[in-house]
């Protein structure tokens, strides 16, 4: 499958929280919290000079996919238990996916 959308958040922990903000993100690869089979892109990095500062990049096959994904009550729950760990608000940005690589 093809990302046909881009999204990507950006998000800064309260202090001491980014460790188990990355964890919680990550799960969401495992538990089936985020699983879906239109997410062909999911990736959590951190900014190298502030570990509280936590990226999420996401790739869908359409926004349609993604906007979906997002109005359920699985998501709508894994979001609730992101808030509590975030400083402010966080930041979102689309994109229209171009090409890559990634290589393990």
């Amino acid at each position: 499958m093809k990302a046909t959308y881009g999204f990507r958040a950006t998000m800064t922990a309260r202090p001491g929280k980014g460790d188990e903000l990355v964890d919680l993100l990550l799960s969401a690869t495992t538990d089936g919290s985020g699983a879906s089979e239109h997410c062909v892109v999911y990736l959590v990095g951190r900014s190298a000079s502030n570990r509280e500062v936590v990226h999420v990049t996401e790739g869908w096959t359409t926004r349609e996919a993604h906007a979906e994904n997002f109005a359920t009550e699985q998501a709508k729950a894994f979001v609730a238990r992101i808030a509590p760990l975030l400083a402010d608000e966080p930041r979102f940005q689309d994109e229209v996916p171009v090409g890559g690589t990634f290589r393990d």
